[in-house]
């Protein structure tokens, strides 16, 4: 059966999608990339916010044309969505074959075979992953669901508490991975940090990175999803004696002030970021600090926004996204009186976004002249000019890239030494010095 898969969200979701790839290719289905060729069509979903829950049902009403207008005779929706809101969804479009809630995947098999009419194996998680994106590159998923209950979350609603996967496992993943060609490994789960807290209440990140550390093939390494009251001295001493590890933090903080964090439920405080991002900026030569901002939390002072403002100037990351409040059922913040007006919180986030180009604008140029590695992703069409990435860009289309021109066919994928000339907002812009060999 020919079937298309679309895949909206996250880098923790587009696992599950590959896991779904890959039963599918070993229940001998025929994948296609364009859905209008497909004669059915499985959308897995993201539910967490407002605008994920609506480029979901946007993306469900455009395949449901599709399948008035072609070939396609199945539609089934899977993931967040689904497992978030499956009743209603059920009720408000009948059109929809089939919702599968998360916590039916491991009947995924039986479930697609009965919409389907084709034998589909109960093999998700099982089979080996078909990776949908660039070769070189893949995401390792360490742990499912959350048990931090922060304020405006829904995750652990959605995705249940914290269960780390087995260290063995996750290593014998990465070395199948490296043997496929992955050269970039990217550890991700709702929270990194905690892994294997579930285990017996101590932190184990520092063992799996140890492990991961010395599979031949692998050339960078890295974390996303750190929580900054589980970065201990070891995990960073562990990353400044690796070989493959990047000192890249990417520490969702949400807020740097300490009355909103408490609101917010979390755990740690404006002092403890401050220590953290200082130990972290004088352990190692060159390390990349990451964050996430929520703008407009209930109960949020311009008081308390200037707080959030002096930590951006404090900490300077090196890239930053923000977003503004919004309420989410299920969750504790749901019952707060949603008090800063809209236009007040875009106010806020505009604020914020251009206090952090100001701060890129600055440390970029520090940078200029300085020699770098960067992996090539493409040639952009319209300037002819090769589009990569250091180690100081996440593989996840949010920090920015490398540009350069070179006279050279470099395959994507290809290891070169440049050398940077100029800042562009967020990218840089750099002469090319040569290829690296693995």
């Amino acid at each position: 059966m020919k079937i298309g898969v679309i895949s909206l969200g996250c880098a923790k979701n587009l696992v599950d999608t590959e896991y779904l790839l890959g039963l599918l290719k070993e229940s001998d289905q025929e994948i296609v990339r364009n859905p209008e060729e497909a004669e059915a069509v499985i959308i897995n979903t993201c539910g967490f916010i407002q605008s994920a829950k609506e480029e979901a049902i946007r993306t469900i009403f455009d395949v449901l044309d599709w399948k008035e207008e072609h070939a396609v005779r199945k539609v089934i929706v899977m993931g967040c969505l689904a497992k978030r809101y499956k009743p209603e969804l059920e009720e408000e479009i009948p059109e929809v074959d089939r919702f599968i809630s998360i916590d039916e995947y491991d009947h995924l098999g039986t479930i697609l075979s009965d919409e389907l009419g084709v034998p589909v194996h109960n093999t998700y998680g099982k089979a080996p992953r078909m990776l949908s994106g660039k070769p070189w590159m893949a995401y390792l998923r360490i742990a499912e669901g959350c048990d931090n209950r922060c304020a405006y979350c829904a995750i652990p609603n959605i995705r249940g508490p914290l269960v780390s996967y087995p260290l063995e496992q996750l290593v014998r993943e990465a070395e199948e991975l490296a043997a496929q060609g992955v050269r970039e490994l990217t550890l991700i789960a709702q929270d990194t940090s905690r892994y294997g807290y579930d285990w017996d209440r101590k932190l184990h990140l520092s063992e799996l990175l140890k492990r991961l550390d010395v599979i031949e093939g692998l050339h960078w390494i890295r974390i996303l999803y750190m929580y900054p009251d589980e970065i201990p001295d070891d995990l960073i001493d562990t990353i400044k004696a690796s070989k493959h590890i990047l000192p890249y933090f990417d520490i969702p903080i949400q807020h740097g002030c300490d009355a909103v964090l408490k609101a917010m439920h979390r755990r740690s405080n404006a002092a403890e970021i401050l220590d953290r991002t200082a130990r972290i900026r004088a352990s190692f030569a060159h390390p990349v600090l990451r964050t996430t901002l929520i703008c407009g939390f209930p109960g949020e002072t311009a008081a308390q926004h200037e707080e959030n403002l002096e930590m951006m100037r404090k900490v300077r990351w090196d890239h930053l996204g923000a977003f503004t409040y919004s309420p989410e059922e299920g969750t504790a913040s749901y019952e707060m009186v949603d008090n800063v007006p809209q236009a007040e919180k875009q106010r806020r986030l505009n604020e914020i976004m251009n206090l952090q180009d100001e701060i890129v604008r600055e440390d970029r140029q520090k940078m200029i002249g300085l020699e770098d590695e960067v992996l090539v992703e493409e040639v952009e069409g319209l300037t002819g000019m090769y589009l990569a990435r250091s180690a100081m860009f996440a593989p996840d289309a949010v920090d920015g890239y490398v540009r350069f021109r070179c006279e050279e066919d470099l395959p994507a994928g290809t290891l070169c030494r440049v050398r940077y000339t100029r800042v562009s907002g967020q990218n840089l812009l750099a002469e090319y010095l040569g290829t690296v060999a693995l």
